[in-house]
């Protein structure tokens, strides 16, 4: 790993790509700074380093840093040390992994003993696809978008820096290598035609499930068509009922057919170029176990019925975004021995029909996942610092920037405020549609998994749900908006600045008035809500504790968060011109 790179451009941005090493190592410094050691205020940044001890393990930890951060989420370099005898030694990432171990079962009182394998986990698959060839290319053809918006999803080798375990994996690693995005691959589904009395599906319109039958024509006359991840296939391919029901004829195999797929950076959705499919895959990447449950199947064609209104006025509002609908689900419903479909073969089946990118796409625009292009390392050419190639100046990347926060921040804000529409706009949820010189054109969010209802603005709906599909599917209020402000201010804001500064390190407190200035000028124009004024007044933002939720093995659904001091408040922005207060 270099140390900073002294360019005519005055970039911080690294010259190389990291080793493995590296990668989980920092990844788990910035888990302990951010949960641990930071509230705690015991760290400190002295001499181009961060110092961060873990008081209960009594260790000492030292960094060097390529550039500091006002949100605290610094940019780290080289190894990592610790004080030892009056001296510094170099710390590798299993002993480190150890010592955060000691630590959190030595605050909570509690042990995991998951934590190091998963660990160890995700340092092998980030060696893995360090290790790979390289798959990741981007069409130069403006008007060829799904090469390059393919890539985007494909390029993520590294995962989110503030989780302790971004890459770590169950399942075969023949499979991974077949499946995972990092290999770039595509592949044809496993096709079952199911007699049409065993099919459990739910719809908006007869028209969602075309996707579904188009993949493959022609099957026997009282069947339809489920087409399954062929990964989940070979996995339940031995349950006894579905076993019985090929030996019946309930249940054809066709095997594998129709056109290519490809997986998105989220491993189990899968794009041809028409239609994604989100599949249920019995693997379990960072934190959960990857299927579809069935009350998220039945809650994303009720969320997509609901939110149809809410969507229209705020397509109509800010035309430079869209959401993309999740209409119909299908899966397989054989009876198990109550009579009830059985639940594993039920969810194991379920794939959800999402909207494909020609459905909301804006005509002439690239989509590139936002995760890619605010990545910390040049891992493929979606990458800010390649979509800003000609854009030296920092004048000019600051309009880049405020032309993106124009497209992103107020339709989130209205969605909450004037709808109670919780989206949850991280970094793998939105796509960034850029014109052909690179400018943000469009904003593309999906995935309504993690989209809910405040329960004050949506009674009527949530009452008509059965209770097991209506709670998951909401947040009370203040829940509601610290995801919010989460996943698009820390998550999301934060992130892809950060990859900005990197290449103009000394606009940072510009981008961050920036973003104050499109947050004031929308409660110019919508109103000011008292959680909005308390936004820009500059208290701190919540910040989701992914250590803490993987250590105590919560549910995404229960992550706490802690508050990081925010570069929004004025005292920040006061002598930076331009800024608005």
């Amino acid at each position: 790993m270099p140390s900073l790179t002294d360019s005519p451009k005055g970039t911080t941005a690294p010259a190389a790509l990291p080793t493995a090493d590296e990668v989980v190592a920092h990844t788990l410094l910035n888990c302990l700074l951010r949960e641990v050691s930071g509230p705690e205020h015991q760290t400190v940044v002295a001499d181009g380093r961060l110092l961060l001890r873990l008081p209960r393990r009594g260790v000492l930890l030292r960094v060097a840093l390529r550039r500091t951060s006002l949100l605290g989420a610094h940019r780290f370099t080289g190894p990592v040390s610790e004080q030892r005898d009056g001296g510094w030694s170099a710390l590798d990432w299993r002993r480190l992994a150890e010592y955060t171990h000691d630590e959190l079962s030595l605050r909570t009182g509690g042990f995991n003993e998951e934590f190091l394998e998963q660990i160890a986990s995700s340092h092998g698959a980030v060696s893995a696809s360090l290790a790979a060839p390289p798959t990741r290319g981007i069409s130069p053809d403006p008007l060829s978008p799904l090469p390059a918006y393919l890539s985007s999803e494909h390029s993520l080798l590294f995962g989110h820096r503030f989780h302790p375990t971004p890459k770590a994996r169950t399942g075969d690693p023949r499979a991974w290598a077949a499946y995972a995005p990092e290999a770039g691959g595509t592949f044809p589904l496993r096709h079952l035609a199911v007699r049409a009395h065993l099919i459990g599906e739910e719809y908006t319109h007869p028209e969602a499930v075309a996707p579904l039958d188009r993949q493959r024509p022609g099957l026997p006359d009282g069947h339809r068509l489920l087409p399954v991840h062929p990964w989940q296939y070979e996995t339940l391919r031995g349950h006894p009922a579905l076993r019985a029901a090929l030996d019946r004829g309930d249940v054809l195999d066709l095997g594998t057919g129709g056109p290519p797929f490809a997986a998105t950076a989220s491993v189990r959705t899968l794009y041809d170029g028409e239609t994604f499919l989100k599949f249920s895959l019995n693997v379990r990447i960072t934190n959960c176990l990857r299927k579809n449950s069935s009350y998220e199947l039945s809650g994303a064609v009720a969320l997509t019925r609901a939110l149809a209104p809410a969507l229209a006025d705020l397509a109509h509002r800010f035309p430079g975004s869209a959401v993309l609908r999740e209409p119909a689900y299908r899966t397989l419903a054989l009876p198990g021995a109550d009579g009830r479909p059985d639940r594993t073969l039920f969810e194991g089946f379920g794939v959800i029909v999402r909207e494909g990118l020609p459905r909301r796409l804006a005509p002439g625009t690239t989509p590139l996942l936002a995760a890619a292009v605010a990545d910390e390392y040049p891992t493929g050419a979606a990458h800010v610092s390649r979509l800003l190639h000609d854009m030296v100046d920092p004048h000019t990347a600051l309009d880049w920037w405020s032309a993106y926060l124009d497209l992103l921040l107020p339709p989130v804000l209205a969605a909450y405020f004037d709808h109670g529409l919780v989206l949850e706009p991280h970094l793998q949820n939105v796509l960034i549609c850029v014109d052909g010189d690179g400018m943000p054109a469009q904003v593309l969010f999906r995935d309504l998994e993690g989209t809910k209802l405040v329960p004050e603005h949506h009674a009527d709906t949530l009452g008509a749900l059965p209770p097991e599909v209506a709670g998951p599917m909401t947040y009370d209020a203040q829940r509601g908006w610290d995801r919010v402000v989460y996943c698009l201010l820390v998550n999301h804001v934060a992130e892809l600045l950060a990859a900005l500064a990197d290449l103009h390190p000394h606009a940072e407190a510009a981008l961050w008035a920036r973003v104050r200035g499109t947050l004031r000028a929308y409660a110019d124009r919508y109103g000011c809500p008292p959680r909005l004024a308390a936004l820009l007044a500059g208290v701190p933002l919540p910040a989701k504790s992914n250590l803490l939720t993987r250590w105590e093995r919560k549910a995404d659904r229960e992550a706490g968060y802690v508050r990081l001091p925010s570069p929004l408040a004025q005292d920040v922005l006061r002598d930076v011109p331009g800024s608005t207060r």
